[in-house]
């Protein structure tokens, strides 16, 4: 595996490094001897799998609060998607900047996003699959989010939505932390 630090501190992109032959290929996607080799604390705790009929599907952006806060290992395993991770973490230097990348089946890349990030994605093409490794246990109750469009952070998705839940697309304006009514606490 390639472990590609992004600009976001702690955002990491993971590429395979895929041994082929006229079979096809095989490539390992995760081991944690070479996450911790990296330096990267990342064991996972719990996998979900999102499937996506639809090309313009918008799932996010979604993050767990504190002291429940999750990282993930983002991969898309059919079709493609457009992936993006926001960071909210207020002492950071890259505060409320955003990255996105094309995951896909065919370049197998996977996104790791670190705690106090938003993540959300935009599916490109039909029948894309989106498969989470998540660092802790989802704890019902303390998910939270942020709206796809919101000015705040000006994300630049490659094409509106088609599709998108009513509750991802009602999250209020983003405040910063120090406002009583934060998305981010």
């Amino acid at each position: 595996m390639q472990f590609k630090p992004t600009p976001l501190s702690g955002l990491v992109l993971v590429e395979p490094t895929p041994h082929r032959d006229e079979r096809g290929s095989f490539a390992r996607l995760f081991c944690p001897r070479e996450f911790a080799e990296a330096g990267l604390d990342f064991v996972p705790s719990q996998i979900n799998l999102s499937q996506n009929r639809h090309r313009g599907t918008l799932r996010g952006m979604h993050f767990q609060a504190a002291p429940f806060a999750e990282a993930k290992l983002v991969r898309c395993t059919a079709g493609a998607i457009f992936d993006v991770a926001l960071d909210l973490r207020p002492d950071s230097p890259t505060y409320l900047k955003w990255q996105g990348f094309e995951l896909s089946r065919d370049n197998g890349r996977a996104l790791l996003v670190p705690e106090g990030f938003a993540h959300g994605f935009l599916t490109l093409e039909p029948e894309s699959d989106v498969l989470y490794q998540m660092s802790r246990l989802f704890e019902p109750g303390h998910d939270r989010g942020v709206r796809y469009d919101d000015r705040a952070f000006n994300i630049q998705w490659p094409f509106s939505p088609a599709h998108i839940n009513p509750r991802d697309a009602a999250w209020p304006d983003y405040l910063p932390r120090n406002s009583a009514t934060s998305a981010a606490q």
